[in-house]
């Protein structure tokens, strides 16, 4: 059997491979996946932003168990990623004894089979919150070790982050994730198109157009068409 690397081995290897990756999508992505790998307890994991002005948003998610649990958050209102605006860790060992956050914690374990939670901050400055959420099946999840398993991985996430673009920046590349997600999706349903084939699609107008990839998205979004598509 292969042992498992130590802690200090699992960071050094966190570090190096979120110091690796191009932009910050791909930084956020990563985390999420080390999150579920590193941590025990852990089953699914998620990455989301909240802002003042504009709620929350799931920037990364390992499965539906974490974007869901994410997404009724900024629904209801309420949850741990929405504590954690004042608390740098938000443990919830028995969701469904938890009475901090009622609607919420009903909807995880009924509906998406959630037992236990543990939040932690990744950035927050006077607008911008950002957040990794850790889902569990079981009651009880995360132990201590995880605990400091996860505050570890958060400090890591925090730091390539950090180096790889300011929150602002990060904002805007989500935006445009979810521009260019709905202008694919455009794509997909007029002409039949699997993702791949309508991302590409998209990629090669913005070359032969010298337009960027965003402004070709917005503009189908916003008007259903494109001047150089049928």
């Amino acid at each position: 059997m292969t042992q498992r690397p130590t802690q200090a081995e699992r960071m050094v290897d966190a570090a190096r491979g979120l110091q690796g990756e191009p932009d910050p999508q791909a930084t956020l992505d990563l985390a999420a996946r080390l999150a579920v790998s590193n941590v025990v307890g852990c089953d699914a994991a998620a990455i989301s932003v909240v802002q003042r002005h504009r709620g929350l948003r799931v920037a990364a998610y390992t499965e539906d168990l974490a974007l869901a649990g994410d997404t009724l958050q900024h629904e209801l209102g309420e949850g741990p990623c929405v504590s954690a605006a004042w608390e740098p860790l938000v443990s919830a060992p028995d969701l469904a004894q938890d009475l901090r956050w009622p609607a919420w914690s009903s909807r995880v374990v009924h509906d998406l089979g959630a037992r236990s939670a543990l939040c932690l901050q990744l950035f927050t400055d006077a607008d911008t919150l950002g957040a990794l959420n850790l889902y569990s099946r079981r009651v009880g999840a995360f132990v201590r070790a995880d605990r400091e398993e996860s505050i570890a991985l958060a400090g890591h996430i925090a730091v390539a982050l950090a180096s790889s673009q300011r929150s602002d920046q990060l904002i805007q590349a989500l935006d445009t994730r979810t521009l260019i997600g709905q202008a694919t999706g455009r794509l997909m349903e007029r002409y039949g198109l699997d993702p791949s084939a309508a991302f590409n699609l998209l990629a090669r107008l913005s070359s032969q157009t010298n337009t960027k990839l965003r402004d070709l998205a917005v503009e189908l979004v916003e008007t259903g068409h494109l001047d150089d598509l049928p």
